[in-house]
């Protein structure tokens, strides 16, 4: 997973399960893959939650300050993030 267009962080879910997450640029569109232990397979997450969104936006600043990402990302993630949940407050 050493790819720029992939992201990946560790959380726990609403129940309290430990889990990893990663997700990848392919295209013009993110897609998340989530596992509970390490040797477990990915699987896609189709519908991710927007805590997922909203941590996968904080890692793209991180890195457009550090210059691996494009200045340009930071706007297009929070126009999707916005579309999926038009409720969510972003700075």
């Amino acid at each position: 997973m050493g790819a720029k267009a992939e992201i990946s962080w560790k959380g726990r879910t609403a129940d309290g399960l430990r889990r990893e997450v990663y997700a990848r640029r392919v295209g013009g569109e993110w897609r998340f893959f989530a596992r509970e232990k390490r040797y477990d397979p990915w699987e896609a997450l189709p519908h991710p939650p927007l805590e997922d969104w909203l941590e996968l936006l904080d890692a793209v600043q991180r890195r457009i300050a550090r210059r691996l990402l494009r200045p340009e990302e930071e706007p297009r993630l929070k126009q999707t993030i916005r579309e999926l949940y038009p409720e969510a407050d972003l700075p």
